[in-house]
């Protein structure tokens, strides 16, 4: 099983990730929760010449002490034209194999998933919950602003549909004499949608470019962030990412081609890896995280075992009730191990 290349949890070292290149470790390591770099990493220096080794190489027959065979490599360096031992063979195939200190089989497990600025992704039922609330709010502030228009649409178009639909009660399949919708339904429905566009445009952009939070991602606690750097996306970046899911709202009227745009788009995160991007995320560079949980109210700071009773080690430590031995006086802090 070969591994692809990528930035990878060090196995010599857990605290640190380094880019495998698909055969061996390359670059100087990073921590764990640091964000890695797109690509490899810089090439490095060409190493020191390593120092000579105390043991004299073998001569060969005839030759002065201490003077190498010829051919043979000089202990600590490679044979001519291999790689030292800590840089990558410079060969132009497939991998090889995993990173050294994994089994021959492959990965022990899954490997880790990527915490962009140290954060766990954001799971695609938090994003959805958020989403929901969302469009809540948006259905809501439309059900207000486009509610005349919406019932000026329906008046235009309900005689057409009863008539289909007696019809089709009694039998009938034919089309002729249907009343049909006078030319100010067409208009009707394209203001609906403009409507419905920039009310969606402006309860979206604006707190993204700030916060990177709509209110629905605040209440499930997740947060849109840049990929390249932890700060606000700007105006751009969070009009970048809204288009895409959007502006296909003004093609519902082909047909529900919007719609189905819209689904595709909000479905995409689920065939992500690793960094479980939506469509709308790849254009703007833009990860969502899961933020930590904040203390619950109520939870207060443990008791200062300096006053009050103690009661892991049963001292009372109150003035003039100190009952602990003099050797108890000296525990550090967190008690007697």
């Amino acid at each position: 099983m070969s591994i692809g290349p990528g930035w990878y949890v060090d196995p010599a070292d857990p605290d640190t990730r380094r880019y495998w290149d698909g055969e061996g470790w390359i670059g100087a390591p990073i921590p764990v929760d640091a964000t890695p770099p797109e690509g490899p990493p810089p090439p490095e220096p060409p190493p020191t010449p390593a120092p000579e080794s105390p043991a004299a190489p073998v001569s060969a027959p005839g030759a002065p002490a201490g003077q190498p065979i010829p051919g043979q490599p000089t202990p600590g360096q490679p044979m001519p034209g291999q790689p030292y031992p800590w840089q990558p063979s410079q060969g132009h195939g497939q991998p090889q194999g995993p990173p050294p200190g994994w089994p021959a089989e492959g990965w022990p497990g899954r490997p880790p998933e990527p915490r962009p600025h140290g954060l766990p992704l954001a799971g695609f039922g938090a994003r959805l919950v958020a989403r929901l609330i969302d469009f809540a709010i948006v259905f809501a502030l439309n059900a207000v602003v486009n509610g005349w228009f919406v019932w000026r649409l329906i008046e235009e178009v309900t005689p057409y549909w009863r008539e289909v639909f007696r019809r089709a009660m009694a039998g009938d399949t034919s089309t002729e004499g249907l009343p049909q919708p006078s030319e100010q339904a067409g208009g009707l429905q394209i203001v609906i949608l403009l409507i419905a566009t920039a009310l969606w445009l402006a309860y979206e952009v604006p707190p993204m470019a700030s916060g990177g939070q709509t209110f629905g991602k605040r209440l499930v606690g997740v947060k849109v962030v840049p990929m390249s750097a932890d700060q606000p996306l700007g105006f751009s970046r969070a009009l970048r990412r809204w288009n895409t899911l959007g502006l296909p709202t003004l093609l519902w009227y082909c047909c529900g081609l919007g719609l189905l745009l819209q689904l595709v788009d909000a479905l995409s995160p689920l065939f992500d890896h690793p960094l479980r991007q939506a469509l709308h995320d790849k254009r703007a560079q833009t990860v969502v995280v899961q933020l930590p949980r904040t203390a619950r109210p109520g939870n207060t700071a443990p008791k200062d075992r300096s006053t009050g009773n103690d009661r892991a080690t049963g001292h009372d430590r109150t003035a003039g009730n100190d009952r602990s031995s003099p050797d108890d006086r000296t525990d550090p802090p967190g008690g007697t191990p």
